[in-house]
């Protein structure tokens, strides 16, 4: 580590540690977070100020502590190129920062909301962030029901998926690693959809919990609950570097968008979005104006019920916020 020359007022001069030094956060923990450095040591690290804005995938700039020389001090958050994040009226809570990929991770059981798949996707769309849905658990009964439901987002563009975990894991790795290599992954779903069965399968060093889906609510126990950062190469042998970062991150029941107005909410839809701009109205909200290119495109089946069902939802509740 460098060190500056530094003259006390007496005039001696003494050593300080004034080095800063770079690092990726891979977790966060409250008031503090881990940050791996370039070559691979991780430490504690303390965010400066009360109020603490770090978040996984970061990259910051930080230095030791005078008082511990394993704990260190962030000092900067380097810009980042997308976050992605959920905020309701009265908080906000962020999964990760500068991804390349969003796994959309859901499952044919327990069975997935579309609200609040779609909600996810839209948080993506208006970070910037590429989306892959995949489908798990394909073995059960109820799978036909689920490729229906999930046929306007194939529609829309969005790549799909289908695997199951169970029995099949090798085959499952084959299918999602390649679109992850190289990559920063994060892996976002509701509990019990397999994520942390996903994890330990393509980094077994993981040793992430899996839960047991709760048959009474239909929904898995939350059994992560902070985003952790994982090199896939690690654990693989003959690897050492570190290339493919996948995140898992915290099961979630609702995911708040009061951080989008109701206006944009028809570019982050692309079945809405397509027909932006041929509205007889420049400000048409797509719901009651005459001349609706959008209304028009879901009379013709275009557009599913169920999708302009969650837009007027959705437009309704942003409505009732701060815009």
């Amino acid at each position: 580590m460098k060190r500056q020359q530094r003259t006390a007022p007496g005039g001696k001069a003494h050593q300080t540690q004034v080095a800063l030094e770079t690092g990726l956060v891979v977790s966060t923990h409250g008031r503090h977070c881990v940050v791996e450095t370039p070559d691979g040591r991780r430490l504690i690290c303390h965010p400066r100020g009360k109020k603490s804005e770090v978040v996984v995938g970061d990259h910051v700039t930080w230095h030791l502590t005078q008082e511990q020389a394993d704990e260190g001090i962030i000092v900067q958050i380097e810009e980042r190129k997308n976050l992605l994040y959920r905020q309701d009226e009265w908080r906000s809570k962020s999964f990760a920062a500068n991804l390349d990929l969003l796994l959309m991770w859901i499952a044919v059981e327990p069975v997935f909301s579309e609200a609040q798949l779609t909600r996810a996707l839209i948080a993506a769309e208006s970070a910037g962030i590429r989306v892959c849905i995949v489908l798990n658990k394909i073995d059960l009964p109820g799978a036909d029901t689920a490729r229906q439901r999930l046929a306007p987002y194939r529609a829309m563009g969005y790549e799909v998926l289908e695997l199951s975990l169970k029995g099949a894991q090798d085959e499952a790795k084959q299918l999602v690693l390649p679109r992850m290599e190289g990559k920063a992954t994060l892996v976002l779903g509701p509990s019990g959809a397999g994520k942390s069965t996903l994890i330990n399968t393509l980094a077994p060093h993981a040793r992430a919990e899996v839960g047991e889906i709760s048959q009474a609510l239909n929904s898995g126990r939350h059994t992560t609950t902070t985003s952790q950062w994982y090199w896939v190469e690690e654990g693989l042998s003959g690897e050492s570097e570190r290339r493919t970062g996948v995140i898992d991150s915290p099961g979630f029941q609702e995911f708040g968008l009061h951080h989008i107005a109701p206006t944009d909410l028809p570019k982050f839809m692309p079945d809405l979005g397509k027909h932006l701009g041929e509205c007889r109205f420049n400000n048409c909200t797509h719901r009651q104006e005459p001349g609706c290119a959008v209304k028009a495109a879901a009379e013709r089946g275009e557009i599913s019920a169920m999708r302009m069902s969650l837009y007027t939802a959705l437009f309704d509740e942003l409505s009732q916020t701060r815009w």
